[in-house]
């Protein structure tokens, strides 16, 4: 369910970053490091699959377009949010 979740809330954040009409690219990399970190710090394991999931709708929707290369950056982020959350899930666990 957490996976579904994740994935949808990675294409709607691809969708809305690859319209012509939004041109924000802070609120965008904001939104993409606050729900990996969410969904990876509700979870607690694979950091990776929720960077993935969160982060991959951006590049395979823009790749092609103006953005081009530059938008593998929303991968980096979405693992950054994730990885950051997913360590901090484990610092805090008892006996972590």
């Amino acid at each position: 369910m957490l996976a579904l979740a994740a994935a949808a809330i990675g294409l709607t954040l691809g969708y809305l970053d690859s319209r012509p009409s939004w041109d924000d690219t802070g609120i965008t990399a904001a939104l993409l490091l606050s729900t990996s970190a969410m969904v990876a710090g509700l979870s607690g394991r694979r950091p990776w699959l929720w960077a993935l999931l969160i982060g991959i709708w951006i590049p395979l929707l823009e790749a092609w377009g103006p953005a081009g290369v530059a938008s593998i950056a929303a991968l980096a982020i979405s693992a950054l949010g994730a990885f950051g959350a997913y360590l901090l899930v484990r610092a805090r666990a008892p006996g972590g």
